[in-house]
């Protein structure tokens, strides 16, 4: 791309200005770049560098990074394909500014695997505008890609199942991975029970984005609507027991640290108020949670997608539930954990786990469990599924058309509007989008940093030799061979 501005400039722009449009090279005899934007750093990044590194493997060019500032590149960069990581509402504006663009969507949902009811998953999830510009749906399983099907809103674009390479990182092949994180989180806590909480939708990093809470509270007479004021008040009677029962683990655990693991957007306050007077509990979120599940002698979760990943890696879990309710809870992550309705049944169920003598569910009950949810269990990668996709779809050989230059040139000024915008928020103090909270879901990261990774995956699987990772622009990066 060109034009990349220091840290805290204008947004990326050609070099030539409004008429340096991506024309010079015939489509037909260049690959697609793939844009992969990162949201939550500690969640996705392992996961899309490992995806990256396939792709540039096989020959696509590949600009990695924070979504906002893939976003603000990517009126810079020749038609390639966008892997959107969901479909809501709220990315019609910016599906229709890539499209415009001549970029193609490759899309999936970050969110599917552990989701609500189909109704309330679709009105809360995806968008019939948003799928209507998307080329290629890709489903974590075949449970996923029905789903999507059903969908009164889907169009028609080829669902592939091919997995999530979030799932890849789990695989034994690939656990290695982490080793050295959880080596050096196993000496830094030694054998610890891991709290994993995720109520950032009442207990947001920035309170008035507490969604769900504002919805219990104002109720369905102030306009939220029946599910959200309901589910709002589901989680808000769940986040007061967690806050209740956790000094009660670590009191029936003395000798054993507490780690308390946030989710990426939550509020940290209350639960390192809970710190002050529980000498054995630790608040720490950093990193990917795979070590931090590696590394723990048990997991105490609720209805979260951590509850999958533990069962992937063999980890005795506790789903604790002193609320139940048919509508809120996950069946999937309730199937792979060992059930606890009140402290002392899920304090009795954790000191067995951590002498050894409660283990997690069957291998065959929690395989057979994740079977139609999960593919790419065994088999190619779920990120080599994926290039694969694009690979068959002609992405490597061409780009997608070139736009009409009026329908390019509308969606060059609207990204530009939309960039100044964006950045001109990010300057304000307490807004969704200011640098604080970019800082809290994208830590800075350099180059080096994810050439290492990328070196890691090589050395577990034997390739990626020729991948080499550069600075691309703030906050994103380029991989090539």
């Amino acid at each position: 791309p060109g034009g990349s501005p220091a840290r805290g400039g204008s947004p990326c722009l050609p070099r030539a200005g409004f008429f340096h449009l991506p024309l010079g090279v015939p489509m037909s005899k260049s690959p697609s770049t793939l844009l992969i934007p990162v949201e939550i750093q500690v969640r996705e990044l392992d996961a899309k560098v490992l995806l990256a590194a396939v792709a540039a493997e096989r020959g696509f060019p590949v600009i990695l990074g924070s979504r906002a500032f893939v976003h603000f590149q990517s009126s810079s960069i020749a038609p390639g394909v966008y892997l959107a990581k969901s479909m809501r509402k709220l990315s019609i504006r910016m599906f229709e500014i890539l499209r415009e663009l001549g970029h193609d969507i490759v899309a999936y949902d970050e969110e599917a695997l552990v989701r609500y009811p189909d109704e309330e998953y679709y009105r809360r999830r995806l968008s019939p505008r948003t799928i209507s510009r998307v080329q290629h749906l890709l489903a974590w399983g075949e449970d996923d890609a029905a789903v999507l099907r059903a969908y009164p809103g889907y169009r028609g674009a080829p669902i592939h199942v091919t997995g999530n390479p979030r799932i890849d990182l789990m695989r034994p092949e690939l656990r290695e991975y982490y080793r050295p994180e959880a080596e050096a989180i196993h000496a830094r806590f030694g054998d610890f029970v891991l709290v994993n909480t995720n109520f950032g939708s009442v207990n947001h990093f920035f309170d008035e984005l507490s969604e769900y809470k504002k919805a219990a509270q104002t109720g369905e007479r102030a306009g939220a609507h029946p599910f959200e004021a309901g589910l709002g008040r589901h989680k808000l009677a769940l986040f007061r027991h967690f806050l209740q029962m956790v000094p009660e683990l670590c009191r029936a655990l003395p000798d054993h640290t507490i780690v308390l693991r946030p989710q990426p957007v939550e509020n940290h306050g209350p639960w390192l108020a809970l710190a002050e007077h529980c000498p054995n509990l630790r608040v720490a979120n950093e990193g990917n949670v795979v070590p931090w599940l590696m590394a723990c002698r048990a997991l105490v979760a609720n209805s979260c997608t951590t509850e999958v990943e533990g069962a992937l890696l063999d980890v005795p879990t506790v789903n604790y539930q002193p609320v139940t309710s048919e509508l809120y809870d996950s069946a999937l992550a309730t199937a792979l954990s060992r059930p606890a309705r009140e402290p002392v049944e899920l304090c009795e169920r954790v000191r067995e786990m951590v002498a050894g003598t409660l283990g997690p569910l069957e291998p065959a009950i929690r395989r057979g469990t994740l079977a139609p949810h999960v593919a790419s269990l065994e088999g190619p990668l779920a990120a080599d599924r994926i290039v694969d996709v694009l690979t068959s779809s002609g992405y490597l050989e061409h780009r997608p058309p070139r736009p009409p230059l009026a329908t390019y040139a509308r969606g060059w000024l609207r990204n530009r509007i939309r960039s100044l915008g964006k950045r001109r928020n990010m300057r304000r103090p307490g807004h969704r989008n200011n640098m604080t909270y970019h800082a809290h879901r994208f830590p800075e990261i350099h180059a080096a940093d994810v050439q290492e990774r990328v070196d890691r995956f090589a050395r577990l699987l034997g390739r990626f030799a020729q991948v080499r990772v550069e600075a691309a622009g703030e906050y994103t990066f380029r991989f090539h061979i």
